[in-house]
Formats: structure tokens, sequence, C-alpha cells
């Protein structure tokens, strides 16, 4: 039917910020977002941090101009580049 919602948006949150980065939760996969690997999360603040958008399988932080998708979560060893300004 045109319109209508095909799948259930996906859950998220941000359940845990440390040192090194931030812990995020999707649907029950959690997975840690390292600043070492996305360093411009470094120097944000907390506000920036939980202010993202989830949509599908991307997650885009507007404030700081930073996307990423689940695939690269899950399988770091797959996106090895590390993004860099």
């Amino acid at each position: 039917m045109p319109g209508s919602v095909t799948s259930p948006p996906t859950d998220s949150q941000i359940t845990s910020i440390e040192v090194g980065g931030f812990w995020l939760l999707v649907e029950n996969e959690e997975f840690f977002v390292p600043f070492d690997r996305y360093p411009d999360f470094r120097g944000a603040t907390l506000e920036q941090i939980f202010s993202y958008e989830h949509d599908g399988d991307e997650f885009h932080w507007p404030d700081l101009d930073i996307d990423i998708e689940l695939e690269a979560l899950r399988l770091p060893e797959r996106f090895p580049l590390i993004y860099r300004r």
C-alpha cells in the first residue's frame, strides 16, 4: 500500500560515554564508538553526542557533521580508514 510503513523504525540510544568513546545501543546490539576511530567526537559536548538522528542503518550527528553506518559498527575491520577532516 503506498505511503504505509513496511518495517518499524529501529530503536537506538547512547547508553554510556567514557574517556575513550561511547556506547550506542541499537535494538539488542551494543557498539562501542571509539574516539580513536572517530576523532571528531573527542572535542564534542555531551549535548552534541546525544543529539543524533537515526534513519534505518544510518546515524547522523548534525551538529558535528558526522555520519556512521551500522555496518561500520558491526564490522569495523571492513572499514579500516579513520575519518580525518
